[in-house]
């Protein structure tokens, strides 16, 4: 019996959104699920999306009962809005960017890291309230088992995990990032997911906008379109490649034709450089403010470029920010943003006129720095985007507009002039964006996404968005202080479609087993020449190299420890969206599966 309800869920890096769909109503239409959460002390409100912040403190600084919820009357964290918020007074206890952490290769994302800088140094805190930590898979899974239980709180009858549930991830994320999320899902208690691509999702909902307003989306796009989907939110910004093509019978078909970087650089960064502009008109006021001035500063510049990057902004947006102690009223510190500010700062800091062929520019490396994410240099979202367009060579004729950041008129009409100048016209073409919420945009297409698996509208073609491979040494004599060259061996090729595989038979390798061993893998989004099968050199070919895998494969009965025996190569994209390799014995029916979920080496 199939699920009631079809669940897209956009697992944000700083909020989370919910979309659903009830099949047994006639009109099939996306509706979004308001998440309810604790928004301050004591107190529950239903929010359109879910702030993707942990918040871990101790017993003397947030009582349980002020993070209670219908579900957990004694709960020892808090997720959402009274995280985000409390946690900018308590930021040793904060987790955040959880899903940029997931992919990060440099940390051991299954181990308790988070928050990063860590609380063990804190004065008075015991010791078990020092080594409060969570791993970055521990704190997505937190944030959907909220959502699951918001969810059942309000549709007992339909339980969510019961529910056909799609989860979006960046185009960006490699399979290891993938895996994690999907590990993320079932500690929350979510053993049945599919995962989808976030710029895919992004396309979806507007073909779900097309459709639910009787639109034909072909009127808009035809044969030979590449529709540039720029999607920029509250920490990141990710682009895209969707091609429209003639599928040989007539019809018009989608296909996701390139991908992005995972860039840490969004709205978050905006509303700081504003904070710290409208903070210099208060001179030495700026020096006392509290955390949670601050912090109260920050989101009232936030909504004040809102306002200024509307189509027909005021010159000037007043922002006050409430005293602290006994003069909380009386003490209100009053400054403002300006449209100039706007326009210096955001036009010219973030969106600048720069030609086609710049990248992003690279700062001095310093000798010493901080461990943590690895945050964009360069602020420039326009060089990125240069950059990304030259890397793949394709030019687009239409741009799809995603994320927060991206509800401002003006910086659409900025993006669109840039690359429209690119090609020697006024604007690049955009499509519809003012009937949706844009920050809901990713959650509404999964859920959409959920219908198309059911039959019911149109597919993107697009599989892997990058190419796999596995790393093999060569077979040379020994040479004293130099190690055997290694290859790369393709095993899945870019674009390879979810529920297919690829035997590679005709490969004999020889896997070790009975003994600890690393496995090294590469990927790239640029070899779209190479299919499986294919060899080529992971340095002068430019692979970049994905987290190794140490593992110890049992012998079994037919062999003996350390012994190399001879296998092929079976790769398989899974319905869900994840990639398992198998090592497949030729001399017995036996074969082994290279996990990628492992711990990182130290590179």
């Amino acid at each position: 019996m199939k699920a009631r309800y079809v669940v897209g869920i956009d697992l944000g890096t700083t909020n989370c959104a919910v979309a659903c769909v009830d099949t047994a109503a006639d009109t099939g239409e996306v509706e979004f699920f308001d998440v309810l959460q604790v928004v301050a002390p004591g107190e529950l409100a239903m929010r359109p999306s879910l702030p993707s912040f942990l918040l871990l403190p101790s017993a003397n600084e947030v009582a349980s009962n002020a993070m209670a919820l219908p579900w957990n009357a004694q709960p020892n964290v808090a997720v959402g809005t009274m995280a985000r918020d409390r946690g900018a007074e308590l930021p040793h206890r904060l987790v955040s960017s959880a899903k940029s952490w997931l992919s990060h290769t440099g940390v051991d994302r299954n181990a308790p890291i988070l928050p990063w800088r860590g609380t063990e140094s804190d004065a008075g805190a015991s010791s078990d309230e020092a080594d409060t930590r969570v791993s970055p898979v521990q704190a997505s899974a937190s944030y959907l088992a909220h959502i699951k239980e918001a969810w059942n709180q309000s549709r007992p009858e339909d339980r969510f995990e019961d529910q056909d549930i799609f989860l979006t991830v960046p185009a960006s994320f490699d399979a290891v990032a993938r895996e994690l999320t999907v590990k993320a899902a079932r500690q929350a208690g979510l053993s049945s997911i599919t995962l989808l691509e976030e710029p895919q999702a992004a396309f979806y909902a507007w073909l779900g906008r097309a459709q639910a307003s009787n639109r034909d989306w072909r009127e808009r796009v035809g044969p030979g379109d590449v529709i540039l989907v720029c999607d920029i939110g509250g920490g990141t910004t990710d682009f895209s490649l969707i091609a429209v093509i003639d599928d040989g019978a007539g019809n018009l078909a989608v296909e996701r034709v390139a991908v992005g970087d995972h860039i840490l650089l969004g709205g978050d960064n905006m509303d700081l450089a504003l904070a710290h502009a409208a903070s210099q008109r208060l001179g030495r006021k700026a020096k006392k403010l509290k955390p949670m001035q601050q912090r109260a500063l920050v989101h009232a510049c936030r909504r004040a470029k809102e306002r200024l990057l509307e189509a027909d902004p005021p010159d000037s947006v007043p922002v006050s920010i409430l005293g602290s102690g006994s003069r909380l009223i009386g003490g209100t510190i009053r400054t403002e943003v300006t449209r100039s500010d706007v326009e210096a700062l955001m036009m010219e800091g973030f969106f600048p006129q720069v030609a086609a062929d710049a990248s992003p520019a690279k700062r001095r490396t310093v000798g010493l720095r901080e461990l943590g994410l690895r945050y964009a240099q360069d602020p420039a979202v326009t060089r990125h985007l240069a950059a990304f367009l030259a890397r793949h060579g394709r030019i687009p004729s239409a741009v799809l507009y995603n994320g927060g950041v991206m509800k401002g008129q003006l910086l659409r009409d900025r993006i669109g002039a840039i690359v429209g100048g690119w090609q020697g016209a006024d604007t690049l073409p955009a499509l519809d964006a003012e009937d949706e919420h844009l920050d809901l945009a990713v959650a509404h297409g999964a859920a959409y996404y959920g219908m198309v698996r059911r039959g019911k509208g149109i597919r993107i073609r697009g599989g892997t968005a990058r190419a796999y491979y596995i790393g093999v040494e060569s077979a040379m004599p020994a040479i004293p202080g130099f190690a055997p060259p290694i290859k790369g061996l393709c095993v899945a090729p870019i674009g390879m479609e979810e529920g297919s595989s690829v035997d590679l038979a005709d490969e004999e390798l020889g896997l070790v087993v009975g003994e600890t061993a690393e496995f090294r893998f590469f990927a790239s989004s640029t070899r779209k020449q190479d299919e499986a099968g294919a060899v080529c050199d992971p340095e002068e070919d430019e692979l970049a190299e994905l987290d190794p895998v140490t593992a110890l494969l049992p012998p079994g009965d037919d062999h003996e420890a350390g012994e190399v025996v001879p296998v092929s190569l079976s790769a398989n994209v899974t319905e869900i969206g994840t990639l398992e390799l198998w090592c497949v014995a030729r001399s017995a029916d036996q074969r082994w599966k290279l996990e990628y979920s492992v711990r990182d080496s130290d590179r």
